[in-house]
């Protein structure tokens, strides 16, 4: 792979501005996280180089001064609401990220519950938690949030919240998704700390937009793709080129709130330490890009894969139509067309010469292996045996499964599962293989090249199963695939 991002300058330089951020304000600093701590693989896809666990790691730099608040929504405890990529609840994600944390050696301090207003589902998970011996408190619905800010900044508004017992300098807010409240936890908490005597300050974590970056660089370009959902959109800082004469980028939402915020500082010190949505910000990333050229093809093809993504929801009824043409419009602001993506067109000429569904992988160091549907294969199955011939130097022609391993999969598909198709998915294909090597030193062979498609891409011409996705994911393939509403005759 090719990398574009320097992980450890932005390691050193990230805790460094941090340490610098907390000295500002002297006592202590409340730090908004956002985004993913330690499984940023958008970050890692469009910054080659880039760590999934980065921020993690610069965390753990700071850990003797730093802890760890969850905040969660009681609204999205109450709504059952779910992550998409893990396909967990909120309520759910916020245990398995405190086990994270303190596995990984950050101390989590507390859990915040947001936005409560008595709901039983919130009351259960407190109970929970405590049961955990899990430090819990709660903050309020605040009536005229966010902008009646004398109300806010008052023993109705925010006064009415618990008041959360901190003991490092450094306080990592940070939650399972959007919407769950980290903002409004911290100015809650410079509010409680001003009536203590203590001087505390904000700061807002967030890896998109990278605001030195031009507008339309295809990185924060990836950054809309990624947040189709939420409709963000990256936009020029009009506080900061007011206040400095500097462009800068940051996303919509902060700046529609930053005349409140400015006001809620005001309120609370007196006066306002920062003059831009911009200043807010801690974050370092753009002065770590060691290649342009490589983060910007590698969020060209991110964009693309965002679209297939998208188009695929939108026929499940997952999504709307707006999100597909936010997408669309994002390609063509980045200036890319699905055939950019060279596994794309060698799949699409591979279904085209042979007449059926077909796909194409495309190999680290540029090759494509194309297969297509066969009786006993999908085109998932045919292109990852493909590939491992090739990457093991075996010939096409050779049979690597045994008809013994083959058939009673097959057997037990049709005949004890109720399956009409007898073609074998990606897990069932590299089980049978994996009996194969058991007597066969080229199935065995062959089956050792698996960790070599890591990072590879892939485009199938039909859509997928869900097993064959699973398959892909943890064999770090990125795939993508043609919309269709229902699975066509490969899904069974």
């Amino acid at each position: 792979m090719k990398i574009g991002f320097d992980n450890n300058k932005y390691l050193q330089m990230q805790s460094a501005h941090i340490k610098e951020r907390i000295n500002q304000f002297g006592d202590k600093l409340y730090l908004e996280f956002g985004g993913k701590l330690f499984d940023d693989y958008h970050a890692s896809r469009v910054l080659p180089g880039f760590a999934p666990d980065s921020k993690l790691q610069m965390l753990l730099q700071l850990k003797d001064q730093a802890e760890v608040v969850i905040a969660i929504s009681a609204g999205d405890i109450e709504r059952n609401k779910v992550r998409g990529d893990l396909g967990i609840t909120y309520d759910n994600d916020v245990l398995r990220l405190i086990e994270v944390y303190c596995d990984k050696g950050l101390y989590v301090g507390s859990v915040v519950i947001t936005q409560y207003d008595g709901q039983k589902a919130a009351d259960v998970f407190k109970a929970r938690l405590e049961n955990r011996n899990i430090n819990v408190y709660l903050h309020y619905l605040i009536d005229g949030y966010p902008t009646n800010t004398k109300r806010i900044i008052s023993e109705d508004g925010f006064g009415k919240n618990d008041y959360i017992k901190t003991t490092k300098p450094l306080v990592v807010v940070t939650a399972p998704g959007p919407g769950s409240g980290k903002m409004a936890t911290c100015l809650s908490q410079l509010y409680h700390e001003h009536i203590r005597g203590i001087k505390a300050g904000y700061a807002k974590f967030e890896t998109f937009p990278i605001w030195n970056l031009s507008l339309n660089h295809p990185v924060n370009l990836a950054y809309e793709a990624a947040t189709a959902d939420l409709n963000d959109v990256n936009m020029i800082d009009p506080y900061h080129l007011e206040a400095y004469n500097k462009v800068t980028v940051n996303y919509n939402r902060d700046i529609e709130i930053f005349p409140v915020l400015k006001n809620m500082f005001e309120e609370i010190y007196g006066t306002s330490p920062y003059n831009s949505p911009t200043d807010m910000g801690v974050n370092m990333a753009g002065f770590c890009i060691s290649d342009d050229e490589v983060c910007r093809e590698a969020s060209r093809q991110e964009i693309i894969r965002r679209f297939y993504n998208t188009m695929n929801r939108y026929v499940n009824e997952e999504c709307t139509i707006d999100e597909v043409n936010k997408q669309e419009l994002v390609m063509n602001q980045a200036k890319v067309v699905v055939e950019d993506r060279k596994c794309v067109a060698a799949a699409n000429q591979k279904a085209q010469e042979a007449g059926c569904f077909a796909g194409a992988i495309e190999l680290e160091d540029g090759t494509i292996i194309t297969g297509r549907t066969t009786d006993f294969m999908g085109s998932c199955s045919a292109i990852l045996i493909n590939a491992l011939k090739h990457l093991a130097k075996i010939n096409d022609d050779e049979i690597l499964i045994s008809p013994t391993a083959f058939g009673p999969i097959q057997n037990l598909k049709t005949k004890y599962l109720g399956s009409v198709n007898p073609r074998l998915h990606s897990d069932e294909v590299l089980i049978a293989l994996s009996l194969s090597a058991v007597e066969n030193e080229k199935a065995r062979l062959a089956l050792e090249q698996l960790p070599k498609l890591n990072g590879a891409q892939a485009h199938i011409t039909s859509s997928i199963g869900p097993m064959d996705a699973k398959v892909f994911s943890n064999l770090g393939i990125e795939i993508t695939y043609n919309a269709k509403k229902k699975y066509d005759e490969e899904k069974n």
